[in-house]
């Protein structure tokens, strides 16, 4: 048999060959996926606490990964601990899985303040917590967000989280703590201790049971339970058309 290009080679030369084609062949490979998934508009990227893997999402679905809607039952009800948007006895209720860090979330956010505009007294908001693993400041900056809320700032401060996610950081919450008005060292000993993190456990477990497989992952429900399930940052048309589609029922 012929000897192949790498036997003709000194040993040391034939290693640093073989090593550096496979970095490129990898790299290839990592620029392929990486593509797909700005094309795709998510990638799974890292575990949920309950092993799952969950993802940034942004795509156009209004029915669960399995193509049923799961029933209103799933959904965790709205109860006291729930920051509500707009009228409280609107007729259409949206409930909002989300992430501080995740794009999708901070690209759907300014849709649902539109939403909030153009249906003034028929659509109440609730936004719930749903940090993903692997984006370290979701938990910190949820944590940031239930201190704000203590002095019924919650709103304020996560609007200017999602406007400022470049900046996410401790030194950055405490900033905004400061900007907005707040008893800052109230609210420093409240981020300090991480006061709030059981509760945003458990509404990420809530999302969890409800189907929420990825952020931001919705629920657009009526006053007789009938819910459209919305999975990513859809566009204000999609949105409008889901609650319409309720309102008319």
């Amino acid at each position: 048999m012929p000897n192949s290009f790498f036997d003709s080679l000194p040993s040391k030369t034939s290693f640093w060959v073989g090593f550096i084609t496979a970095i490129l062949v990898l790299g290839t490979l990592g620029f392929i996926i990486l593509g797909n998934c700005v094309l795709k508009g998510s990638c799974s990227l890292g575990l949920a606490n309950n092993g799952d893997v969950p993802t940034d999402t942004n795509t156009d679905l209004v029915v669960a990964d399995d193509g049923t809607v799961p029933t209103p039952e799933a959904v965790p009800v709205v109860n006291d601990s729930d920051h509500v948007r707009g009228d409280k006895n609107a007729p259409i209720t949206v409930i909002e899985y989300s992430d501080f860090e995740c794009p999708f979330c901070s690209r759907f956010h300014p849709t649902m303040q539109q939403v909030m505009t153009d249906y003034n007294g028929k659509v109440r908001w609730i936004l719930r917590h749903y940090p993903l693993s692997f984006h370290p400041e979701a938990l910190p900056a949820a944590n940031a967000a239930e201190c704000a809320a203590e002095q019924n700032k919650f709103w304020e401060y996560a609007d200017k989280l999602f406007e400022n996610q470049e900046s996410l950081s401790s030194d950055y919450y405490k900033q905004l703590a400061t900007e907005l008005g707040l008893n800052v060292s109230q609210w420093q000993t409240c981020y300090d201790n991480s006061k709030y993190s059981d509760k945003i456990e458990s509404q990420y477990q809530g999302g969890v049971a409800a189907g929420v497989t990825g952020t931001p992952g919705s629920f657009i429900i009526d006053q007789d339970g009938n819910a459209i399930p919305i999975k990513g940052a859809l566009p204000y048309s999609s949105v409008s058309s889901a609650i319409d589609q309720l309102l008319a029922k």
